[in-house]
């Protein structure tokens, strides 16, 4: 709730002071792996929240470039314009939206006080009923007590045991809301399904792999769309790849995805980063989601791990939204890392002149669209360390 108070504790002092107007920036951060969705929900919820109770108020949300994809997307579920777009947002607004000023709330989080069921199974023994303690094996209890004939006092307590996370020892549940899993029902049954899940997995992967080594793929390695390009500030190796050499709709996709993981394979052991530039590319540039989803869910967990930043270069609006829905609800793993830069020259924050090496166009248009030097990375914040 650190991010909900922080604009709700703003917004109460504007309206403390007196102030009529207020302008708040986005005070999250992808680079401190916060979702920026998340980010925005929370900004947006809290806002509506504080002018439903003060309607005389303007709030003005400061965004940088990167984050107004986003918001231009949410604002309209928070603060509808018309009758259309607020039946839209009944169905389009998360599940969660939060307590009476906005703050988010978790379930599983909240404090619980109910009797002591093991307590109340041996005072029902007492009572010579049929229910013993031993009654209380096997699982997820659904019992109710009445009055308590003789005994003075009476419950009316309804227990229902196993219904919550913990005691369905579902695991880290944050962690499930990071990566998109699904709680689990059974804690047996999903390791056998996982550990199944996962060597199925595995084993398709082992496959391409052997493949992707002993068939010939120079039909896509000429392409020269996929390339590795030195090491980043830090040590970690880039891969390139150029969108408007990628030849979606006359190339074999099959073999693209075996190169892929002959390409990647020795290279995602360690950390990572990926440099995709989205310079003149098409629509016959764009492989179908379908395909991007089976690629994302055939590769392994070191991929996704070891991958630290995904910088996007000329990203169009098209891009931006694209990206955002993928890394929204097919990889939300990777969503902290991924970075809209605008220009070429944002990259030689994270990396060395030397050791980027694309091809002129990409250049070139750079040049048309912003000019010369027109972004000093040392006086700069790297895109992500």
């Amino acid at each position: 709730n650190t991010l909900h108070l922080c604009y709700r504790n703003a917004l109460h002092k504007a309206h403390e002071y007196g102030l009529k107007t207020i302008a708040l920036c986005v005070i999250y951060s992808a680079q401190r792996n916060f979702p920026p969705d998340l980010g925005a929900h929370i900004a947006l919820r809290t806002t509506r929240r504080f002018l439903e109770q003060y309607k005389s108020e303007t709030v003005v949300l400061c965004l940088e470039s990167h984050d107004r994809g986003i918001y231009e997307v949410l604002a309209p579920l928070y603060f509808p314009r018309n009758s259309i777009e607020e039946r839209s947002a009944l169905w389009q607004l998360p599940r969660d939206i939060g307590g009476i000023l906005g703050e988010p709330q978790y379930p599983d989080r909240q404090i619980r006080i109910i009797h002591n069921p093991h307590h109340a199974a041996m005072i029902g023994a007492d009572d010579d009923s049929d229910t013993s303690p031993h009654d209380l094996e096997g699982g997820d209890l659904d019992l109710e007590y009445g009055t308590m004939g003789g005994s003075g006092y009476g419950m009316g307590s309804h227990y229902n045991i196993g219904q919550h996370s913990f005691s369905q020892m579902q695991g880290d549940l944050d962690r499930q809301r990071l990566l998109g899993d699904r709680p689990r029902v059974g804690v047996y049954e999903s390791v056998i399904a996982d550990g199944l899940e996962g060597i199925e997995h595995q084993e398709r992967y082992e496959k391409l792999l052997r493949r992707a080594r002993t068939e010939d793929l120079t039909e896509v390695s000429g392409i020269g769309c996929l390339y590795q390009s030195g090491i980043d500030r830090l040590g970690r190796p880039i891969v390139v790849f150029c969108g408007k050499w990628f030849p979606a709709q006359n190339v074999d996709l099959e073999k693209a995805m075996l190169y892929l993981i002959y390409l990647l394979d020795p290279i995602v052991k360690g950390d990572y980063v990926i440099a995709y530039f989205h310079t003149l590319t098409s629509s016959n540039n764009y492989p179908s989601l379908h395909w991007l989803r089976d690629v994302y869910s055939i590769l392994p967990y070191k991929y996704k791990k070891n991958l630290k930043a995904f910088y996007i270069v000329h990203p169009t609006f098209w891009t931006k939204m694209m990206t955002w829905w993928f890394t929204t609800f097919m990889a939300p793993a990777i969503k902290a890392k991924v970075h809209s830069l605008p220009g070429v020259e944002h990259l030689y924050a994270a990396i060395t002149r030397d050791q980027l090496e694309i091809p002129a166009y990409i250049t070139e248009y750079d040049m048309t669209i912003n000019g010369l030097h027109y972004f000093q990375p040392d006086a700069q914040t790297s895109p992500a360390s």
